[in-house]
């Protein structure tokens, strides 16, 4: 292969404006999920994300019955999740990875329920598996303002979740209010999956916020390193995802999550330190 062919392998895709939307978006998506990745990993909410990405489904079937954008329902709905499981968590003895099962199977069958009963012309599967090639101008808008309060709240907020993340207890001990902290962070978590449902949808969008974060934790022991590997990953994998799944016309977010589980099983066979090879080759040498 040439670089010439190389070249219009890349540029081919520039000749059309909703890609050059799609990529732009998915690179911005990949940012925004990466950086939250780490603190999913750190304090091991997958399947929180889980969750809350499932349980945003009906808000997104509502604010179209009420004619409101659908981040709107969405964010709801997803904040709503959250506090659901909090206060069932509180009330009962149940535990939270059962109450988070619960809930998410909940509203995630509530929603199916509504699209079911709801003429419209909503396409499940653009909800499900998201539509970055059909992205609207406002969903567009959407998609940026989010990214940049959720990057922006990140990096102010950075030094307090992480220690709420390493240490709940030594951060609460300190001063730090915790519980404002849980819901700052899970606020950021629905608003990140709002902005993803349109690249990857509900369905994918737990492997945006979870793989990026874990292939870094394997590559390093320092968050900030961590944080740099884990964008460098998801940007990398959003916007190559994007690139094949035009040449394949193949679905963009089934591409960009491939992409970052390949990299993730990469970096556990390879990682210098903590990979599988790096620990066979130590035992063997005992």
């Amino acid at each position: 292969m040439g670089i010439e062919t190389v070249w219009q392998w890349f540029v081919a895709p520039l000749q059309f404006e909703f890609m050059i939307k799609a990529i732009f978006v998915s690179a911005l998506v990949g940012v925004v999920c990466s950086m939250l990745s780490c603190y999913m990993t750190l304090k091991g909410w997958a399947l929180m994300g889980d969750a809350v990405s499932h349980a945003v489904l009906p808000g997104v079937v509502i604010a179209y019955i009420v004619n409101i954008p659908f981040a709107i329902g969405a964010f709801i709905f997803g904040l709503g999740s959250v506090v659901s499981i909090g206060f069932i968590k509180s009330k009962t003895r149940i535990k939270e990875d059962t109450v988070m099962g619960l809930v998410f199977t909940g509203f995630f069958a509530f929603g199916l329920v509504l699209i079911s009963k709801t003429p419209s012309n909503i396409d499940l599967m653009h909800i499900l598996f998201g539509n970055v090639l059909g992205i609207s101008d406002q969903n567009l808008i959407q998609t940026i303002i989010i990214g940049v309060i959720t990057i922006i709240s990140l990096t102010v907020l950075r030094k307090d979740l992480l220690l709420f993340c390493f240490d709940a207890t030594h951060a609460r001990s300190i001063g730090l209010n915790t519980t404002a902290l849980y819901y700052i962070l899970l606020s950021l978590l629905a608003l990140t999956i709002v902005a993803a449902q349109q690249t990857v949808g509900i369905i994918l969008v737990i492997a945006m916020l979870v793989t990026p974060g874990a292939t870094a934790y394997m590559l390093s022991d320092s968050f900030g390193t961590m944080t740099i590997i884990a964008v460098a990953s998801g940007v990398f994998s959003s916007l190559m995802g994007t690139y094949i799944s035009y040449h394949l016309d193949a679905s963009t977010g089934g591409c960009i999550v491939v992409l970052q589980t390949l990299l993730f099983v990469a970096a556990m066979i390879f990682a210098p330190k903590h990979g599988m090879l790096v620990r066979h080759l130590q035992a063997r040498g005992r």
